[in-house]
């Protein structure tokens, strides 16, 4: 990291206050200065011009299975972790929570050891984990392993809670009904992001673990009940719910495009709809198959799938993410790219993430309708 000024100039900037154009970023030991007219840029700055495009900031993706050919899952240590990081990084999103899919109890443990390691030892990019199971729910388990999903015990809660002890951010996806409300309430008040995820609850039943203190709904309506007439199930409940935000993948393979616009313009406030990549090991590579719990996973474009063509996370970059929205939904810019960094780094109270603007973290990214130009993470240009 160095203490040197740098100054990037001749982008448009994507600030909380709008697009401001003729200014220039500032950042100096991984942290952002500020963004100041172009005629005020300090002399002792180290200016990178830019040929046009806009700058934004690094995207925050909160689930991210694997990447650049790896899985947590297969191997939940330190060097997987490395390699996520990387890979994530250099396709955008400069902020993660590595993310393990329901396995045994010794794979949980050794991915917790790993990630409290990875956040010690000060891994670019890894922001804190997010569990996905085992208390999930049979009924709409997905790509999860159905040997493994069970309900959660006091042990299972005793580890969650020491974790997040030790961790600056832990987020549990759950389905209620393979655990408590009082188990819920334990897990948020010791801090625990809770989200709700393959599940088939009811909407009373989301609405009593919202009370309970869930703040969150996975992968929106995937491998969840969907909203009916009569029963709006998780869908209609991560919509109406104020305490609630809810992941979505737009990819347009996961949810049809009208389907996400009807959500984002549906989702009542303060919480929010925002954008994940559910990344798997082809993130940021070129492989087309991998192992997930012994089992084989294929890629078919940006399709991703068991044999039986059961959905198996995403090959999904966040910027094609925030393009999508743009296009189902007609956003503006600025909206569509809160989805990816602004809102979920709220979620998981990151103030330093997510935005550019005075005393954030250095993730920058240089766009332009060519793609992803430059990453800039703790102020380190990567590519």
């Amino acid at each position: 990291m160095t203490s040197e000024l740098q100054a990037l100039a001749g982008a448009d900037i994507l600030t909380p206050a709008g697009i401001l154009q003729d200014h220039a970023l500032l950042f100096t030991e991984g942290r952002i200065e500020g963004v100041t007219p172009l005629s005020n840029t300090p002399g002792t700055a180290r200016v990178s011009r830019l040929d046009g495009g806009l700058l934004v900031p690094g995207f925050v993706d909160l689930q991210v299975n694997g990447g650049g050919g790896a899985m947590l899952n297969n191997a939940p240590d330190l060097e997987t972790l490395r390699t996520m990081s990387v890979a994530h990084a250099r396709i955008g999103a400069t902020s993660i929570l590595p993310t393990l899919i329901t396995d045994t109890t010794g794979v949980t443990r050794r991915a917790i050891a790993a990630t409290i390691a990875a956040v010690n030892e000060g891994i670019a990019g890894i922001v804190g984990l997010h569990l996905e199971g085992p208390h999930l729910s049979q009924a709409r388990k997905g790509a999860h392993d159905a040997a493994l999903i069970r309900p959660m015990a006091q042990a299972d809660l005793d580890l969650l809670l020491d974790t997040v002890a030790r961790l600056p951010i832990l987020k549990v996806t759950v389905a209620p009904e393979s655990v408590t409300d009082d188990q819920i309430h334990a897990m948020t008040q010791a801090g625990i992001v809770v989200s709700l995820g393959h599940t088939d609850a009811s909407f009373e039943t989301c609405q009593k673990a919202a009370q309970a203190g869930a703040r969150c709904v996975t992968h929106l309506f995937n491998a969840q009940s969907q909203m009916g007439n009569r029963e709006p199930g998780v869908v209609g409940a991560a919509l109406a719910l104020g305490e609630l935000s809810a992941g979505l993948i737009a990819d347009g393979i996961h949810v049809h495009p009208v389907s996400v616009r009807n959500a984002i313009r549906a989702k009542n406030g303060p919480g929010s709809v925002f954008l994940v990549s559910d990344a798997m090991a082809t993130a940021g590579s070129d492989i087309d198959s991998f192992l997930l719990n012994g089992r084989q996973i294929l890629r078919d474009g940006n399709r991703l799938t068991l044999a039986d063509g059961t959905l198996a996370g995403a090959h999904l970059e966040l910027l094609d993410a925030v393009r999508n929205v743009i296009a189902f939904a007609q956003l503006p810019l600025q909206a569509a790219f809160d989805m990816a960094t602004r809102l979920p780094a709220d979620l998981i109270g990151r103030s330093d993430l997510g935005r550019l603007a005075a005393g954030a973290r250095a993730n920058v990214l240089h766009v332009s309708d060519h793609g992803l130009l430059q990453v800039w993470q703790e102020g380190h240009a990567l590519r």
